[in-house]
């Protein structure tokens, strides 16, 4: 890494002294400032890269992290928790299987202390949860089956309004009538006319 250095070195400060008159003591001084400044960034980038994998690192084995009464996360080191997924979800973005990836736990472990899941399999065997489930899916698989035998119907057709009979209309004599004299008209009477002034 330093031969890399050494020649950046050699290209910056030959720019530099081919803009800018130097003398042998200005120009020694340059090339160790330069390197000096090459070197620690190169360092920076060096520390910051084992910063990345540091984080990276769980804060403790994947085993240890479920325990008896708690379960640790291994993205922060939180503990406490009697299920991880909810401090997953809302504190790092993760799902419970993007988790279990990323740590190298398997799929069918629980992200629960064990108290807990203990609690909740004993739970589920005393309400008969098993019986309850292998029932419905009984009953599922027997809807199901009921549907595949009974073919399908045809769309129902609108019913058909019964209409009335049609009958002519035969149009009533009318009874015969004399004709009107016209009205005679009475005579308007003269409005006042205004006078004038």
């Amino acid at each position: 890494m330093s031969s890399i250095l050494v020649e950046l070195t050699a290209n910056i400060v030959s720019s530099h002294a081919a803009t800018v008159e130097m003398s042998s003591d200005e120009l020694l001084q340059e090339i160790q400032k330069v390197y000096a400044a090459l070197k620690n960034l190169d360092s920076d980038i060096a520390a910051g890269e084992e910063a990345v994998v540091k984080e990276a690192a769980p804060a403790i084995s994947p085993k240890k992290s479920i325990q008896k009464d708690q379960i640790i996360c291994l993205i922060c080191g939180k503990g406490g928790f009697k299920t991880l997924s909810r401090h997953l979800k809302q504190a790092h973005g993760l799902k419970a299987s993007e988790y279990r990836k990323q740590f190298g736990i398997a799929s069918g472990t629980p992200l629960a202390a064990k108290n807990y899941s203990e609690a909740r399999r004993q739970s589920a065997i005393d309400n008969n949860l098993g019986e309850k489930l292998a029932k419905g899916r009984a009953t599922r698989m027997a809807n199901l089956e009921a549907k595949k035998a009974v073919p399908e119907k045809a769309p129902k057709a609108a019913p058909v309004k019964a209409q009335k009979p049609v009958t002519p209309k035969v149009p009533k004599a009318a009874p015969a009538k004399a004709p009107k004299a016209p009205a005679a008209k009475a005579p308007k009477a003269a409005a006042p006319r205004a006078k004038k002034k």
